[in-house]
């Protein structure tokens, strides 16, 4: 007789189990109170965006005083401990980290990109927004739909709040005061087939 999922009992994760599955694997996690989500895989557009969004800010950036990461980079969250792996990162001046168990992870971020996957978007949206909110440094926070042209663009404003953005239009460009950096909405699709992207859906 096949069980139901109801009557499984639930495993809460401890956070020694989860720098162990982080220090044994290939593979990213993430520790959400007791769950562990794997970051790694997704779709051909995700990766694609990742890459494009990637490659723009280190274009840009390069010989300035800010870098571009990748999504091999945590970021540290005290708030929602220990750290998350967001798509893409930039922090400015000097680079500050702290070595969290089995890696180091990132202290002062600028920027954050998610790219939204059906099964993290709601995450990106909230609870990892929250997170990113008690983070000093960070000013600027960018949401990239897969499956149509659409970005979000959060940005804190001087009085502390966030002002939020959405473009549609691939030939938008968003502007990145913070760490002195324009991306034109077309480079961030580019090679992203849409028709592809939502018949697999």
């Amino acid at each position: 007789m096949a069980l139901n999922p109801k009557d499984i009992p639930y495993h809460y994760y401890s956070l020694d189990e989860y720098f162990a599955l982080e220090q044994a694997s290939d593979a990213r996690f993430e520790y959400w109170d007791g769950d562990i989500i794997c970051m790694s895989g997704g779709s051909r557009a995700h990766y694609i965006i990742s890459g494009n969004v990637f490659y723009r800010l280190r274009q840009r950036l390069e010989g300035g005083p800010c870098r571009a990461f990748t999504a091999d980079t945590a970021i540290l969250t005290p708030a929602l401990p220990p750290y998350r792996y967001p798509d893409a990162s930039v922090a400015c001046s000097e680079l500050k980290f702290k070595h969290v168990q089995v890696l180091d992870a990132l202290v002062n971020p600028v920027l954050i990109v998610e790219v939204l996957s059906p099964s993290t978007a709601s995450l990106d949206h909230n609870q990892k927004f929250s997170a990113y909110k008690a983070i000093e440094t960070f000013s600027d926070y960018l949401l990239i739909s897969q499956d149509k042209p659409l970005v979000t663009h959060y940005s804190r404003q001087p009085d502390g709040k966030w002002m939020q953005e959405e473009i549609t239009s691939l030939d938008a460009s968003l502007t990145f005061a913070s760490i002195g950096c324009t991306i034109n909405v077309r480079e961030i699709y580019e090679d992203v087939d849409f028709l592809e992207v939502n018949q697999a859906d």
